[in-house]
């Protein structure tokens, strides 16, 4: 078999912007968590610490050895994957002309994946029989961004942390447990009457699936995103 790093991150901000941090965990080729590391980003938003977090996994790990990486953040990944190439075309501008944010992380990533065989995997967060290498990963940043200490096998941690217990919707039959379904499966989004702009920059179509954010209507996976 093919040897390949199974890998997830992520980052977590205590009020976003907030006391924030960054973690990753890396698999043994059963897929068993095995080593570990979380560091503290001091004040910070989830967007900053969800790329730290992807930067970080990346510069501890052999680019000559094909990986996949699980991430619960689509910004994260969007970023990289897919807004990334307009952003350079465009002099790092978004497409209304703003500088990018959190560009200097973002041109770190995509230093970082030069040249390396990525895969990468959305994981919804939080969910009863979920990936169990995110909830890791998560449980990790979620302490290392309240104790602003950071932690890991590295570190002379023997243990691994200890996920929360995951959330699951209950089903019921009225608008009420329809609306809390709804909202726990991370839905909630209508199709677009109307062409726009997110505000990442990017734009978005007539009848693309859109969701409200503190910034206007936009992109589902911009929702926790900053202008």
């Amino acid at each position: 078999m093919d040897e390949c790093i199974i890998a997830a991150c992520d980052g977590a901000s205590k009020g976003n912007p907030g006391p924030a941090a960054w973690a990753w965990v890396v698999a043994d080729a059963q897929g068993r968590p095995e080593r570990w590391e979380a560091g503290p980003l001091g004040t910070a938003t989830n967007n900053i610490a969800e790329l730290t977090a992807l930067a970080e996994l990346l510069e501890s790990t052999d680019p000559a050895v094909p990986a996949e990486v699980r991430m619960d953040s689509q910004y994260a990944m969007n970023a990289v994957t897919k807004w990334l190439p307009g952003w350079k075309r465009n002099g790092w501008k978004t497409s209304g002309g703003k500088p990018v944010a959190n560009q200097e992380l973002v041109t770190r990533i995509d230093a970082l994946l030069s040249g390396r065989s990525v895969t990468f995997r959305y994981v919804p967060a939080h969910q009863v029989g979920g990936d169990a290498l995110n909830a890791v990963a998560d449980q990790a940043a979620s302490e290392a961004a309240v104790t602003q200490r950071a932690a890991g096998t590295a570190h002379g941690a023997v243990e691994l942390p200890v996920p929360a217990p995951a959330r699951s919707a209950k089903v019921g039959t009225g608008s009420g447990a329809a609306k809390s379904a709804r909202s726990a499966t991370g839905t909630g989004t209508i199709r677009a009457k109307f062409a726009g702009r997110c505000h990442c920059g990017t734009s978005y179509a007539a009848k693309d699936t859109i969701a409200k954010n503190p910034n206007g209507w936009g992109h589902p996976e911009c929702r926790t995103a900053p202008a």
